[in-house]
């Protein structure tokens, strides 16, 4: 199953939409106001199914992911001097990217292929292609995908402060 994950051109916090081969929206995902990012993700319907929650306070960034009230379990970035490296405890499942983190995989603790990601160049806004093996992982993935592209995103490593401080030279 392929989902097209896309950033909205407009949007003060983060905004995306997801939709599936076709082009029909599969999950709406939207920012809320927080300390550290808070993404909330919306079904098709846009009833609340999932959120993936920053945890603020840490020396590096952790987070948390729900399905409806239940905690899943964390993503937190390691501290690696030349290659992104993160310790996911979720599913089991193990995440291998390249230096920018336009592409990676998530994978199995046995090594098969739970979601390839891959980041489409040449668009106005930050656009991924998901691609899940099983369709009842689309969720869970696009959980995983929200946080390592929240670590990535410009401002990520100011916080509320990006969002706060009036400082206009720092919107493209």
């Amino acid at each position: 199953m392929k989902m097209l994950f896309k950033q909205r051109f407009f949007s003060w916090f983060d905004s995306y939409d997801i939709y599936d081969e076709t082009g029909a929206t599969l999950f709406t995902v939207e920012g809320k106001l927080a300390w550290g990012h808070k993404l909330q993700i919306l079904n098709a319907s846009g009833d609340p199914i999932g959120m993936v929650k920053e945890q603020v306070f840490r020396f590096l960034p952790h987070f948390d992911f729900y399905e409806g009230e239940t905690l899943l379990g964390t993503l937190t970035k390691e501290f690696t001097l030349f290659r992104p490296s993160f310790r996911l405890d979720f599913n089991g499942w193990q995440v291998q990217g390249s230096f920018m983190e336009w592409d990676y995989q998530v994978t199995e603790p046995c090594g098969a292929l739970v979601a390839t990601v891959t980041k489409e160049l040449f668009h106005w806004t930050d656009t991924y292609v998901i691609d899940v093996v099983n369709p009842a992982d689309a969720l869970r993935a696009l959980m995983l995908v929200l946080a390592i592209h929240s670590l990535f995103l410009k401002g990520a490593a100011e916080g509320m402060t990006f969002y706060l401080k009036q400082d206009f030279s720092k919107i493209d």
